[in-house]
């Protein structure tokens, strides 16, 4: 997780996981291996093939911009244009079948910042190196940290709910895939 630097307009000083948009690169950047099963059918379940692998390549990219840490396969080091150059010159590419789906989140309307996010997890056995770096500075501070000591942190209230949503899914993998959204003016969490 990383601490969010406190001049941030948006979440400044919450301890969040990396993430962001989707690139346009994200649609066609080359990967190691694809999404596996699991995680494909659920997404695919909401969206078409080509925008599902896009998301798992965001997730890589995101993770390798604000942590440094690679979820990927050594490589040789490629030259490419956008926002896969730094990863490809690590000489790696994506593993995507380590990426595993556990959440959906909608941020409620009238909020400054929206978001329509996924979260996935992937075992720190995916990882090249298991030391983050200072990444792109988005993050002020970078740390492994342990469940309880992550509950323990100023969080903002999704990451909360998905931290909760990885503990339960470490003890039943095949848990359904929760999907958080405003109805009705309150929170509301499905399971498909």
């Amino acid at each position: 997780m990383g601490r969010r630097a406190p001049g941030h307009v948006f979440m400044a000083s919450k301890w969040v996981f990396p993430g962001g948009r989707i690139d346009r690169a994200d649609f066609s950047a080359a990967a190691a291996s694809e999404p596996d099963g699991t995680t494909r059918e659920r997404l695919e379940a909401e969206i078409d093939p080509r925008r599902a692998r896009a998301l798992c390549l965001t997730a890589v990219r995101e993770t390798f911009e604000e942590t440094g840490l690679i979820v990927g396969t050594a490589a040789e080091p490629a030259s490419v244009a956008g926002p896969w150059r730094e990863f490809r010159h690590a000489g790696a590419l994506p593993n995507l079948a380590a990426l595993t789906y556990v959440a959906r989140a909608i941020t409620p309307p009238g909020r400054t910042r929206r978001f329509d996010a996924r979260f996935f997890l992937a075992d720190a056995e995916a990882l090249l190196a298991p030391e983050p770096t200072a990444g792109s500075g988005e993050l002020d501070e970078i740390a492994w940290l342990a469940l309880d000591d992550a509950r323990a942190l100023d969080l903002p209230a999704i990451t909360r709910f998905v931290l909760g949503e990885v503990s339960e899914r470490l003890s039943n993998p095949d848990r359904p895939l929760p999907f958080v959204r405003w109805h009705r003016g309150a929170h509301k969490v499905t399971h498909g």
